[in-house]
């Protein structure tokens, strides 16, 4: 278990090195600054859109009502897509802070911090609330929560447990369920069941992509 906090960039366009540790204090992942901007240049490259912020993103939530089983289909997938891309990654990165943003593990941990948000949002929608309860924005609790510290399996293990309750009462929603619509509280927009596992499956999306960036730029 790390005993220090994860290495980070004392200046995230031109580091010294990349990483310049590890988690245990090994200089096993120093590169020069040539090679790191060589690697950079890559991964930015590598895909034709950049990741957006999650807070810049906008919605439009107009989902035909038949797409609910598909929406479910991804909730549910994403824990097997969490696991084959902690596969890929070399144990030593799994707690490193490239551009010093969250670790892959960091990712699955605030994955599982929100899965308590999105079942009391469902329970919004069951008790008939005007608009649903709020995020916290500043996301305190994955900042306090130290994920770094943990085992990877128990990681995956709580978010696949949390996920796997959530899907199940999705699927026990029935259409009048489905269509029901609660304000969000940041978009200020209705939103109907549907579209909330909508969100979801798109806030599950962005920190997947996030985690493929982190692997894709330590193998450049």
């Amino acid at each position: 278990m790390p005993t220090s906090d994860p290495p980070k960039f004392r200046d995230p366009s031109v580091p010294p090195e990349w990483p310049h540790t590890n988690p245990k204090g090994n200089a096993t992942l120093g590169r020069s600054r040539l090679a790191f901007r060589q690697a950079r240049h890559r991964s930015e490259e590598g895909l034709a859109i950049p990741l957006k912020a999650w807070f810049q993103r906008e919605f439009d939530f107009d989902l035909p009502v038949w797409m609910y089983p598909h929406i479910l289909e991804r909730l549910r997938g994403t824990p097997a897509r969490l696991e084959d891309w902690v596969r890929q990654a070399e144990p030593s990165v799994l707690r490193s802070r490239v551009y010093g943003k969250w670790s892959i593990q960091e990712n699955i941990g605030h994955l599982a911090d929100l899965e308590l948000l999105w079942q009391g949002r469902l329970d919004d929608f069951n008790d008939g609330r005007e608009t649903m309860r709020p995020a916290d924005l500043t996301n305190r609790k994955t900042h306090e929560a130290d994920h770094n510290a943990r085992r990877t399996v128990e990681l995956l293990q709580a978010f696949r447990q949390a996920r796997t309750q959530l899907v199940g009462r999705l699927e026990r929603c029935d259409e009048s369920d489905i269509t029901r619509t609660v304000l969000h509280p940041r978009l200020k927009l209705p939103m109907r069941l549907i579209d909330m596992a909508f969100f979801v499956a798109e806030h599950d999306d962005h920190h997947l992509a996030r985690i493929a960036e982190i692997v894709r730029i330590v193998k450049a």
